[in-house]
């Protein structure tokens, strides 16, 4: 450090600058401006990214908490129930098999309209299986509110008398059967059973047009 100035002025220890003329006596150290740094995430680690494949590949389970699976079967469950149901469209048993073989098969391959999911036979029999049982949760619900006014006013009886006589002219356990579905216990053995069924045969039958259904469209 100089004690004196270019101009002639003595200095004072450690001056860093001149008190007369103000020049500078030894170089200032700016310091560098901190900039802060961004800091990147860390890098997801191989098990992240094969889990966050995984859920974006692999699609939901074909069950009631599938909301989608579960509107698309409830549609078609109602629409089959109704046609069924009707007496032009109905056609007996036959008209049964061809409305919900065609429910079970409608309701995979607008499933795989609507998501773009490839189904196998097991995803069509999960699809079918859901829309029959919502189909026979229906058709029992309206089977049982229709019988209700006929057991009432014993209209079972009388319906089911003129064609067992039809059938079973000459069959003397006609009458028997008859007796049968007069007595309370009767009717409620005979609702048991057209309830079961129900169940039985649609819950197969639009299972089996699932499973059929998966087997041409899924794919």
């Amino acid at each position: 450090m100089p004690e004196f100035c270019t101009c002639g002025a003595q200095l004072p220890p450690d001056a860093r600058f001149c008190h007369r003329c103000g020049k500078p006596q030894r170089e200032e150290i700016i310091p560098e401006s901190f900039e802060p740094r961004e800091v990147a995430p860390p890098a997801p680690q191989p098990t992240e990214i094969a889990t966050a494949a995984l859920n974006r590949i692999t699609p939901p389970r074909l069950n009631f908490h599938n909301a989608t699976a579960v509107r698309i079967a409830l549609l078609l469950a109602s629409l089959a129930s109704l046609l069924s149901a009707l007496p032009v469209m109905a056609a007996g048993l036959l008209g049964l098999v061809i409305w919900w073989l065609t429910a079970g098969f409608l309701s995979v391959y607008v499933y795989r309209r609507r998501t773009g999911q490839f189904l196998t036979v097991d995803n069509g029999l999960r699809m079918g299986g859901i829309t029959g049982l919502l189909g026979a949760t229906i058709t029992s619900v309206v089977f049982t509110i229709s019988v209700v006014p006929l057991i009432r006013g014993g209209g079972i009886a009388t319906l089911y008398e003129q064609q067992f006589r039809k059938m079973y002219a000459n069959d003397p356990s006609v009458d028997q059967a008859i007796k049968i579905l007069q007595s309370p216990s009767g009717l409620a053995l005979f609702v048991v059973i057209a309830l079961l069924f129900f169940f039985l045969i649609i819950t197969f039958l639009c299972t089996a047009g699932g499973a059929l259904g998966a087997k041409l469209v899924g794919g």
